[in-house]
């Protein structure tokens, strides 16, 4: 696991915070673990202060549970809460779509077209770490294109609750291939100021991510349960 060197005590507890979360997206801290604070800033080289503060704001985010007496532990949803989560998070996309169409600068389609560029390039190098993290800059961008805070407030918060299980829907290749044609299409629905099809494009999109990931919770559940009633 890679040190942190920031410049000084905000960088360096911006930094901490940012690990541990990438730490928690990328499945590296299991769902359902225990995150060890004395571990942690010993893998990280920090002290436990940064570490505590990076966990009361993972917790604030939804991505770490503080549950009496037995501390932070990574969040573990249900398949149903999984399911419910995602249903929300398309009306969600959908309406910021939809307004981004609208209201959207060309300073700001510029910006998601240097993005989208970066993000098939990682794609290309099957870089999923550096896609993921331009994805979601994407998806934040066009939500701040949609000029509501409102909107944008509750989009961040419901979506750190299955930012783990989006970055995984990306390990298979063809369902990846397919996600990376859809980000082109919102694309081309934005630069034509189209919110019909702006708003269908992003429903769709994650309607398909929360189809792949329930396909993957059930194979998972399905192989636990073999080897479990294994001799």
């Amino acid at each position: 696991m890679a040190t942190i060197e920031p410049t000084n005590s905000q960088n360096l507890h911006e930094a901490t915070f940012q690990s541990l979360r990438s730490l928690l997206v990328e499945g590296k801290i299991a769902p359902g673990s225990k995150l060890n604070e004395r571990e942690l800033a010993e893998s990280l080289n920090v002290s436990r202060t940064p570490i505590r503060e990076a966990i009361r704001r993972l917790a604030a985010d939804g991505l770490v549970e503080l549950i009496t007496n037995r501390g932070a532990i990574a969040v573990q949803l249900t398949l149903e809460d999984v399911i419910h989560t995602f249903d929300v998070i398309a009306d969600l996309e959908g309406f910021s779509g939809e307004l981004a169409a609208n209201n959207i600068s060309d300073a700001a389609l510029s910006e998601l077209e240097a993005l989208q560029y970066e993000m098939m390039a990682s794609y290309a190098r099957r870089d999923l770490s550096s896609y993921y993290k331009l994805n979601l800059r994407i998806h934040h961008l066009i939500n701040q294109a949609a000029n509501n805070p409102v909107l944008s407030r509750l989009f961040t918060q419901v979506n750190a609750r299955i930012e783990a299980l989006r970055f995984r829907s990306n390990q298979d290749g063809v369902k990846w291939e397919k996600a990376v044609e859809e980000h082109q299409e919102m694309l081309d629905a934005l630069k034509a100021r189209d919110p019909v099809r702006m708003r269908r494009i992003m429903i769709q999109h994650v309607q398909n991510k929360r189809d792949v990931v329930v396909q993957l919770l059930k194979s998972e559940a399905e192989t636990k349960d073999v080897e479990t009633a294994k001799p």
